[in-house]
């Protein structure tokens, strides 16, 4: 898949089906609209191509700005694995918000991708202050001669549309079950492997603790089943290692710092120290509380392994002695 990063880097003369969108979380809403213009634009024997923004325009608009789902590169990702041909990702700031919503299609949708046709869900909004939405989108498409498809929005069991917000509520109460689904897929949290202060090794829990600051939404503090996922030395191939996961401050042993930690089920030769890896989260086990006694949360993170190995499908394993450990 292509990436431009500004009008400028779009080579001249193309034409394509086009799609836009922040596309954060890429959940089953935004692969039905992506999935469309694929297909549509292979119908056409034209490209495929979606316009994101990044930054995020709220980061631009409210001074809180907004806790992201993935970061830009996975984001990529997994609009590349929907077989989409380019994204053009524009650089969102004052200047890109206060075009006309016909200044912007004119701009970004006419001379620089030469739409046939745009596909859009029905709450798509556009162009300074949000005045544009699809009724407008039809009226420049009849101007400037392209078609505009409409998906209506792709509903949950529930009723409910599925959402970027949806996924962000979903993760911040922890439910990561729901999460998955709304995504159609395990939620995944990236990060770098560095040193703790070892006392899950100490207490027969090795773990892997993810430096994981901007790259993702953090899920509610508690202790989930889930995967590491690193990849294979020299190959495209990664491997997926059973865990039990922790999230929160360790407030067993008065932690101010919240941190994300992994321990992959009945092993104690990893030595996961300075890689880059990523954590799958399956189902949450339970909330992160503090023990009456180190003996009552060694008993309770016995019964969290043996939850987690039987949520992942995985043999039941118990702790590892700390002199069995071999990472450094």
């Amino acid at each position: 898949m292509r990436v431009w990063h500004g009008l400028e880097e779009v080579p001249a003369d193309i034409e394509s089906v086009a799609t836009i969108g922040i596309f954060d979380g890429v959940h089953r809403g935004h692969q039905k609209i992506l999935s469309t213009a694929v297909r549509d634009a292979r119908r056409l024997g034209v490209l495929s191509v979606a316009v994101t923004f990044d930054p995020h325009p709220a980061v631009i608009h409210r001074p809180e700005g907004i806790e992201l789902i993935m970061p830009l590169s996975d984001r990529l990702e997994q609009i590349a694995a929907l077989g989409v041909d380019a994204v053009l990702v524009a650089k969102y700031d004052l200047s890109l918000a206060s075009l006309s919503p016909y200044d912007f299609v004119q701009r970004f949708f006419v001379d620089a991708l030469g739409v046939l046709e745009v596909v859009v869900g029905e709450d798509m909004r556009f162009g300074k202050g949000n005045a544009g939405d699809v009724a407008t989108l039809h009226e420049l498409g009849d101007r400037f001669g392209f078609d505009v498809t409409e998906i209506v929005d792709v509903e949950s069991f529930e009723g409910r549309r599925w959402s970027s917000t949806w996924v962000r509520q979903a993760l911040a109460a922890g439910d990561v079950s729901l999460a998955n689904r709304i995504l159609g897929r395990n939620y995944r949290l990236r990060g770098h492997v560095e040193h703790g202060f070892k006392r899950g090794r100490q207490l027969g829990f090795p773990t892997a603790n993810l430096n994981s600051q901007g790259v993702g939404f953090v899920p509610a503090d508690g202790v989930y089943a889930g995967l590491i996922v690193r990849a294979v030395t020299g190959t495209r191939a990664c491997e997926m290692l059973p865990a039990a996961i922790s999230v929160g401050t360790n407030p067993q042993f008065d932690g101010e710092e919240r941190t994300v930690e992994a321990h992959v089920l009945g092993r104690s030769d990893l030595n996961l120290y300075g890689e880059d890896i990523a954590v799958d989260f399956i189902a949450r086990i339970r909330p992160m509380k503090q023990f009456d006694s180190v003996e009552e949360l060694l008993e309770r993170m016995d019964a969290d392994l043996l939850e987690a190995a039987r949520v992942l499908g995985a043999p039941p394993t118990g702790r590892i002695r700390p002199e069995e450990v071999t990472a450094q």
